[in-house]
């Protein structure tokens, strides 16, 4: 700690960015995707490029779902919408959900996807690094997020000429100091946004964070809790057979009757068969608001007579306001593209975070023969070329494997994730490996896997780009392939730049 406050504040600034740093550049660059998520979807599940349509009947779903839910006591539906335009239907079968698609205009199934695509892998990724064990993973990354919020208020401390570190940029100037204007750049410019995304991420599951709060006013009772707050209702089993089921199309035209017109996100069906049977049906969350509503009517699964209504108190309300401008599922396409953007923006913060620690240790750390340099800079190539990397590979692997891959047990869409994690996995090691040229080479394959992408995406779909371009219902599609060759050009122009500059054997310089 310094001998003044803002010496201290320095100290908090360089160790929490260093200790977690990784986590946070993934949680960032995960959650920047996950902005277009439903977008990714279409790319890696060519079967789900529909046009947008209205589900015609839940009952017929539920006919096309009778070979597949079995015995299964528990299953729902996922209504269709503008950004993703199938029917999900789950099922309870070995433990797990597991999900099947449908074209909503006609009830009929699609084949497998074979991927757990962007809402499978990428979103849980930034919520908790698929480390779901004693909520291990959330704990992490709420670790990061307040690591996050320290980084904003140490860092507006740190600078004394904030705003006028905003319009400074000497791009002529030394590697150290071009970073640290880069990086101070980006701090002001997303300075509200990365602070109030972080502090919305880590409030929205303050269940976990603070569990004692809500366990000492509702004395341990977590059924009461959950019951009074987000609306759910529940009824044991009786185990002896039920009445057949009533028509689920009139369930949601009463809840959609009720809600003034608002459509229905989820349907599930609990204790399927049994005479205690019910129905949930929970409001759309997407639309014209930024709140998520928890507004939900449960039915009697035999009768369809109304046995509870759930609307948001004020506390709640409020609270699902904050988790929807963190998750922006509105309907909004400007302010997508400006989260994705400020999105971006969190990434370069952390990165050339990063860069300037090296950049300003570099000389030091090699004249008294210290290897901490040449360890950090090994972990930051792999958290930040390394996972974006990874993320390309996860797509490559998308559209290389075939539809009946498996190996070693895995299924398709489980091999698609291995190759995520040994190519991140790989980044590391071949950064520690070849330090002098670990940036260049790693820019280089991420160019080629970006380029790749695009190319394998057009022959394996028959969606190429030029085509994407002239349909509405892919461009979606074509907003992806675009990305993506933006981002080749854009790693294939720091790889050049990188060669070309003198001295390159030295990290970024």
């Amino acid at each position: 700690m310094g001998k003044s406050f803002r010496d201290s504040m320095q100290w908090l600034h360089t160790w929490a960015g260093l200790c977690l740093g990784t986590v946070l550049f993934a949680v960032f660059w995960m959650g920047t995707l996950s902005v277009f998520d439903r977008e990714i979807d279409r790319w890696m599940m060519p079967a789900t490029r529909l046009a947008p349509a209205e589900l015609t009947s839940v009952d017929a779903i539920a006919g096309q779902m009778q070979h597949l839910i079995g015995a299964s006591p528990l299953w729902l539906v996922l209504f269709p919408s503008d950004r993703e335009p199938v029917v999900r239907m789950g099922y309870l079968a070995g433990g797990k959900i597991r999900y099947r698609q449908a074209d909503p205009s006609t009830s009929m199934l699609l084949p497998d996807a074979g991927t757990w695509g962007g809402t499978g892998f990428i979103y849980p990724f930034h919520v908790n690094l698929h480390i779901k064990a004693w909520s291990l993973g959330l704990w992490i990354v709420g670790l990061a997020g307040m690591a996050m919020l320290a980084l904003c208020v140490s860092g507006v401390v740190i600078h004394r000429k904030i705003f006028a570190d905003f319009f400074t940029f000497r791009s002529d100037r030394k590697a150290r100091r071009l970073v640290l204007d880069l990086h101070n750049v980006t701090g002001v410019l997303g300075l509200p946004f990365h602070f109030f995304i972080t502090l919305s991420g880590v409030l929205i599951f303050f269940t976990v964070y603070v569990s004692g709060a809500w366990e000492m006013s509702y004395r341990g009772d977590r059924q009461a809790f959950v019951q009074e707050s987000y609306g759910i209702y529940a009824r044991p089993r009786l185990n002896r057979p039920g009445p057949p089921m009533a028509s689920l199309d009139a369930m949601v035209e009463q809840a959609s009757r009720e809600w003034n017109g608002g459509t229905p996100q989820l349907l599930r069906v609990f204790h399927r068969g049994d005479a205690n049977a019910y129905v949930e049906v929970r409001r759309s969350f997407v639309g014209d608001r930024v709140t998520m509503p928890v507004d939900a009517l449960y039915f009697d699964a035999g009768t369809g007579a109304v046995l509870s209504r759930h609307t948001a108190q004020p506390v709640m309300a409020a609270h699902r306001f904050i988790t929807g401008f963190h998750f922006v599922q509105f309907d909004h396409w400007p302010l997508r593209w400006l989260y994705f953007a400020l999105g971006l923006t969190g990434c370069m913060l952390i990165a050339t975070g990063f860069l300037f620690w090296l950049e300003s240790r570099r000389k030091r750390h090699e004249q008294l023969g210290l290897a901490g340099v040449r360890l950090v800079e090994g972990l930051v190539v792999g958290s930040i070329s390394g996972i974006v990397g990874a993320t390309l590979a996860f797509f490559v692997a998308n559209r290389l494997l075939p539809m009946s891959a498996s190996a070693l047990g895995f299924e398709r869409a489980d091999l698609e994730i291995w190759a995520f994690y040994l190519t991140w996995l790989g980044s590391f090691v071949h950064a520690w490996l070849r330090p002098r040229t670990a940036w260049r080479e790693q820019c280089i394959a991420i160019a080629v896997l970006s380029a790749g992408a695009v190319v394998l995406s057009g022959f394996t779909s028959g969606d190429a780009l030029w085509r994407s371009l002239t349909q509405p219902r892919l461009w979606p599609v074509a907003g992806m392939d675009i990305m993506l060759l933006v981002t080749a050009f854009a790693a294939g122009g720091v790889a050049i730049g990188l060669r070309l500059r003198p001295g390159r054997e030295r990290g970024i310089h």
